[in-house]
């Protein structure tokens, strides 16, 4: 009776154990790693030559800075036929299933509904989100696979490179301050990378997005459960984005704010601190096109159902997983065939 006792007591008194508020230090990609020798690695990089930049000048900056920006990397042809697709869908939604996000106080119960079950002025309004349109659009596909685009992060992951999601908006999202990892989680979360596709010139009055240089070195915000935010946690997205502009601040980060060109690429760590701006003229429009991804080793199954074998696409050497519920909208737009 009193071992049983002791072994009860034992249990009560065991502490919690304490939430992940790094990402784990062995796991990390070779490039965040503190020995990481960027001569070496582009010296035995195979794709190097694919590569239309200074590989060595870009991978250094990416280490400094936990970004890059390719200049003119997309054909303004592919972007055209893409945001072509997008105004079919913002205009005839009662055709498509595709999932929109709709980040409004009266949508808050319910965020995500299907392109049928919305009308168009709310589709083609803002704080409005397209999600996983590349599964929709073969153009998408090709789009977030460019060789590029695939060159840059094969290098960075050191593996065979995963398109994981994306988005696709009209105008600035005007989103608070924040990382994706917390959002966005792979097999091993500090396998993450961001692509953000001018779609048109961005102009400062656009709510353009902004972004830290270097605060993908910070320490990690803890939402008192880990550095994932979910419905356990105890702090919110507003938390976490004082957090990090008063981080940013205090180290010494200055903030940047993004001006590029249609075509133009901006490719960001997982880590990186960024937001968008407010919108200072609604008649100016910031047609984006975002994908997120991981490695081969970091991300097997599809988010959707991580049971199942995906059915992979590859694409320069890359590979993007077809959506295993919305079967019957997979390439319902196919005409990228062309490009």
């Amino acid at each position: 009776m009193l071992d049983r006792l002791k072994a009860i007591a034992k249990q009560v008194l065991r502490p919690e154990p304490k939430p992940i508020v790094e990402f784990d230090q062995k796991s990390l990609p070779w490039i965040d790693q503190p020995e990481a020798d960027i001569d070496r690695f582009v010296a035995a990089y195979s794709r190097k030559q694919e590569f239309a930049y200074d590989l060595k000048e870009k991978l250094t900056h990416w280490q400094s800075n936990g970004y890059v920006i390719l200049e003119q990397a997309i054909p303004v042809s592919l972007i055209d036929q893409l945001w072509s697709e997008a105004e079919e869908l913002i205009n005839h939604p009662e055709d498509y299933k595709i999932n929109i996000r709709v980040d409004k106080p009266e949508f808050a119960a319910r965020p995500v509904q299907m392109a049928k079950e919305l009308p168009t002025e709310i589709i083609g309004g803002t704080y409005v989100k397209v999600m996983d349109f590349h599964n929709a659009s073969l153009t998408g596909k090709k789009i977030m696979l460019h060789q590029q685009i695939v060159a840059f992060l094969e290098a960075v992951f050191n593996d065979r490179v995963v398109g994981m999601q994306s988005l696709l908006f009209k105008y600035g999202s005007q989103q608070a301050t924040h990382q994706d990892f917390a959002y966005v989680v792979s097999e091993i979360p500090s396998h993450l990378a961001a692509s953000w596709v001018a779609l048109e010139d961005v102009s400062i009055d656009a709510g353009p997005l902004f972004y830290y240089p270097g605060s993908h070195k910070a320490a990690k915000f803890d939402f008192g459960n880990g550095i994932f935010f979910n419905e356990k946690s105890s702090r919110n997205p507003t938390d976490f984005g004082i957090y990090l502009d008063k981080l940013c601040t205090e180290n010494g980060l200055k903030r940047k704010t993004l001006l590029i060109k249609k075509g133009d690429v901006l490719l960001w760590h997982a880590a990186l601190a960024h937001g968008g701006d407010e919108i200072k003229d609604i008649s100016h429009t910031r047609k984006s096109f975002v994908c997120h991804y991981s490695s081969q080793k970091a991300y097997r199954r599809h988010r959707q159902d991580v049971q199942a074998e995906p059915n992979r696409i590859s694409i320069n050497g890359a590979d993007v997983f077809t959506h295993p519920v919305l079967t019957d909208e997979e390439d319902v737009f196919p005409l990228g065939q062309a490009f």
